[in-house]
């Protein structure tokens, strides 16, 4: 979308403002960036423009732009036309733009150094460069001969750096500011947690850091940065007319929360700005702190998920679950942008050592989090299927034993789960414990086992199958 003012008279249009090699800087830059590879960027320029119809080009834009986007607001003046010059100024691209053009080769004697000059005729540039020098065509081997090609000018096709060249039809000579504003690809960002959990006090200390990279292939000098959480709704392709959905992943959230948070919101997004600014620079991945909470509430379990009413012939392992809450209850109070939570365990020095990760989805405040983070070494499972038999035409009865077992010296909890429920009109009969149904495909059982020693599980399921 482009915006603007007054209608345009037709005249010569003057060359463009900025030469292939040099241009102008950008200006007042804000950078707003998206989860999903999409980014907001808004640049204020002062131009110098004459009355009337005028060519003017904005180097330095991103090389990632997507041209449909660009908005372009310039007091007094109309924006006739847009183009995106995005063929860069390089050896090759000079080559082939040279084509039907005249060059100079110098070739340098390696043995005495002496240069000979020829003027030459480009002919081709199709997987190698055919020319026409002294009457004969030759083909510019890359060999590593010492050959140089000079070029009487640069094309004005080429330029050193992504360029948007618009046309305006100004109604009065002078400086003003322009506000170009478009959205780009290859720039994003991630949330990166360190927790560094003491199981004696039952807290864990949480990090959080903004991890951002820019692919754009353009540097963003100076830019207030701002950051926001959410997928925002896109119908972007990947610059070749093919539509990638975002693959969903799996989240670790239990239970989401329904607190509401002091920070910044946009629509149904949260935001994160960087309190100075920064420049971005390509092909750079930086990291900016965003929270540090000390002392949240936390414990360590265990947790074991059986598929449809299986059997194991041997002992499985439990995950290693964290949970804690970002409630400000608990102490950490704040939404968590999605992103993967590293888990840290101090030795017996109180050296902080990695024990695992796992990814986190938005979290809104008050969630609680189970984060698996590997399986446990000492904690084991073994699901037996004792005895299924017919009861009628239609049902079923199957009887589940679930054997715990704990090599640690001191008890432990295990969450058991027997997953796979929500098919065949299950239904519980009995069970030697109580466990809850949180929803139709689930049975949850909180399985206390001594140390050093075994608990046993036993239910019965009436199904359809």
């Amino acid at each position: 979308m482009l915006l603007g003012s007054t209608a345009a008279s037709a005249q010569q249009l003057p060359p463009p403002a900025d030469s292939p090699t040099a241009g102008s800087a950008q200006g007042d830059v804000s950078v707003t960036i998206y989860n999903n590879d999409v980014a907001l960027v808004q640049d204020v320029r002062s131009l110098a423009l004459a009355d009337g119809r005028v060519r003017q080009s904005f180097p330095d834009v991103s090389a990632s732009i997507r041209p449909e986007t660009v908005s372009l607001t310039v007091p007094d003046a109309a924006i006739v036309e847009q183009n995106f010059d995005y063929d860069l100024l390089s050896p090759s691209s000079l080559m082939e733009k040279a084509v039907g053009e005249t060059i100079t080769l110098v070739r340098t004697n390696p043995a005495t150094g002496a240069e000979t000059r020829d003027r030459a005729k480009v002919l081709a540039v199709n997987g190698g460069v055919v020319i026409e020098v002294n009457g004969h065509v030759e083909v510019l081997r890359d060999d590593g001969l010492p050959v140089r090609a000079i070029f009487d000018r640069v094309p004005d096709a080429l330029r050193a750096r992504p360029t948007l060249s618009v046309t305006l039809a100004s109604t009065r000579a002078g400086s003003r500011p322009a506000t170009l504003s478009y959205l780009s690809r290859g720039l994003g960002w991630s949330a990166d947690y360190v927790a560094l959990f003491d199981d004696k006090s039952g807290t864990v200390d949480v990090q959080g850091w903004v991890t951002l990279k820019n692919t754009s292939g353009t540097t963003f000098g100076n830019a207030r940065t701002l950051l926001v959480a959410g997928e925002v709704g896109s119908t972007d392709d990947d610059g070749n007319g093919n539509y990638n959905p975002r693959r969903r992943r799996m989240t670790t959230t239990t239970l989401p929360g329904t607190e509401s948070t002091a920070r910044g919101q946009l629509g149904d997004f949260y935001l994160y700005p960087l309190a100075e600014r920064t420049t971005i620079a390509d092909k750079q991945t930086k990291q900016v702190s965003f929270l540090d909470a000390k002392g949240v509430a936390a414990s360590a379990g265990y947790r074991f998920e059986n598929g449809w009413l299986g059997s194991s012939e041997e002992l499985r392992s439990a995950q290693s679950v964290l949970r804690f809450s970002n409630s400000g209850a608990a102490g950490l109070g704040d939404a968590l942008p999605a992103g993967v939570v590293r888990v840290y365990v101090r030795d017996a020095r109180g050296q902080p050592q990695f024990t695992g990760e796992n990814r986190i989805e938005h979290t809104p405040q008050g969630s609680t989090i189970a984060l698996p983070t590997g399986d446990a070494f000492d904690v084991k499972v073994q699901p037996t299927t004792v005895s299924r038999t017919r009861q009628g035409d239609s049902r079923w009865r199957t009887a589940m034993r679930y054997t715990l077992t704990n090599a640690r010296g001191r008890p432990v909890t295990v969450e058991l789960v027997q997953g796979g429920l929500d098919g065949g009109d299950v239904r519980v009969v009995a069970d030697s414990a109580k466990g809850e149904r949180r929803d139709a495909g689930t049975m949850t059982w909180q399985v206390a086992v001594p140390a050093n020693g075994t608990a046993t599980v036993t239910a019965t399921f009436d199904t359809r199958y």
